[in-house]
């Protein structure tokens, strides 16, 4: 998951809390410090860090929890309340509508993932009926503009490039009619190894000649405490309106890039979590954060779903995953509509209240080849079967088998993959979700349920 590191240390910190027999000043001080040694190790700056766990620990000892709720749960808010203000409070969008010709400037180091990030919001925004297209204005690396052309021609999207001239004020003065019946134009820059006079020049004169509507810096979820300076000298030389925090799907800390937004007050925007076209998530720090505790963002999730696979079928979706609803016959059809909207560990983690469950890990190890193989198991059932899965054993696993041409070993492996979603189904069935928030983190403000 995003920040995988962090949110274990963060969830593990927040059970000791709930394991605690009373709240006093020592749990406090043990709190305090788990987190600032959470936030270290993603490699969150060291005084933001103690900005952050001053205010944590002055509000648990002075606050008291309003009626209702317990004190234990009340301190899991107050870390959540501050952790959402550190990153940033709000959800940032940017102001895009059909026909006004938003222009978005995109700027950042050399690696960072600007043309990878204009691809993807250019998939973002045409899956939500904006006209778009992009103009590669990075004349400096050879392959930028192939990648460019190459990774929006493939999504049938329009773009303009030039190979031959190599001043980026000329390219975009070329196409600048072009580019006017287009609800989004995404322009790529130019990027450096580091940050040099020749950089922030080029930069200062684009976006002189251009006057964007938007200017998102591109950070690298990789690039540690050096986002921060990375962050004030862009905004100090274009004024940027955002950030896109890219590559947080892997090992990176991300903190560095999380605490520069922070330093710098430059909302995040989107966050890439993925190499695909549709790994691009609009930012909610309120949910964001939710994720790391363990909390769900079922916010996220029902976009997400609305986005691959439609809305109607999104909203039968969302609600069998909060009540719970779950039986053989429909497991297949769940499995491929969840598979739909991406890794099935990453939609886990957004539902309330499973993200901080220890579900097994190859019952979320899903496959195209597994749910192909299962889908001809299935075929190969009765319907007494399909409605009673525990009648299978002994001659029927043959028969299944080898109706199904496959090794009894992954029948038995469908029964177990059955098994353990009826037990997790369990955990939640009939369960209002506003009752799984509380019991992980009381009552959190300003969360939609």
């Amino acid at each position: 998951m995003v920040l995988e590191s962090l949110s274990t240390s963060l969830k593990n910190t927040l059970k000791k809390v709930a394991r605690s027999l009373f709240v006093d000043e020592r749990l406090i001080n043990e709190l305090v410090r788990d987190i600032q040694r959470a936030m270290l190790q993603a490699d969150v700056n060291v005084k933001l860090i103690f900005e952050l766990t001053s205010k944590i620990k002055e509000r648990a000892l002075k606050e008291e929890p309003p009626n209702g709720v317990g004190q234990k749960e009340f301190i899991v808010k107050i870390v959540y309340d501050q952790l959402v203000t550190f990153l940033g409070e709000e959800k940032k969008e940017i102001s895009a509508f059909k026909g006004k010709n938003t222009k978005i400037l995109l700027v950042g180091l050399f690696g960072s993932g600007k043309t990878t990030s204009i691809i993807k919001m250019a998939n973002y925004y045409a899956k939500r009926g904006f006209k778009v297209a992009a103009v590669g204005l990075d004349v400096h690396r050879p392959a930028a503009m192939d990648q460019l052309e190459q990774g929006m021609n493939q999504m049938n999207f329009p773009v303009f490039v030039d190979h031959t001239e190599k001043d980026p004020k000329k390219i975009y003065k070329k196409y600048q009619g072009n580019l006017e019946k287009f609800d989004i134009v995404l322009i790529d820059t130019a990027g450096r190894d580091a940050l040099s006079k020749d950089l922030i020049e080029e930069i200062e004169n684009l976006n002189t000649l251009i006057r964007p509507d938007e200017r998102l810096l591109i950070l690298s979820a990789d690039v540690g405490q050096a986002a921060q300076k990375q962050a004030e000298q862009f905004n100090k030389s274009c004024g940027i309106t955002g950030v896109v925090v890219t590559k947080l799907d892997g090992t990176a800390k991300g903190g560095g890039a999380l605490s520069a937004c922070a330093a710098t007050h430059a909302p995040i925007i989107f966050i890439g979590v993925g190499e695909k076209p549709e790994d691009l998530e609009p930012f909610n720090p309120k949910g964001f954060v939710g994720r790391l505790l363990g909390m769900g963002d079922i916010e996220a999730l029902l976009e997400k779903a609305k986005e691959s696979i439609g809305e109607e079928d999104a909203k039968e979706i969302g609600e069998k995953i909060l009540k719970g609803d779950f039986n053989f016959l429909d497991l297949y059809q769940q499995l491929q509509s969840m598979k739909k909207l991406g890794p099935i560990n990453k939609i886990m983690e957004m539902i309330p209240g499973l993200g901080a469950m220890n579900i097994p890990k190859e019952m979320l190890d899903i496959q195209e080849e597994k749910l192909h193989l299962w889908k001809h198991m299935m075929q190969s059932m009765t319907k007494e079967e399909l409605e009673d899965p525990e009648l299978l054993g002994g001659s029927r696993l043959d028969r299944i088998a080898k109706g199904s041409g496959t090794a009894v070993a992954g029948v038995r492996e469908l029964l177990k993959q059955y098994r353990q979603s009826k037990k997790l189904v369990k955990m939640v069935k009939g369960k209002d979700p506003s009752k799984l928030m509380k019991k992980f983190a009381g009552k959190i403000p300003g969360m939609k349920w």
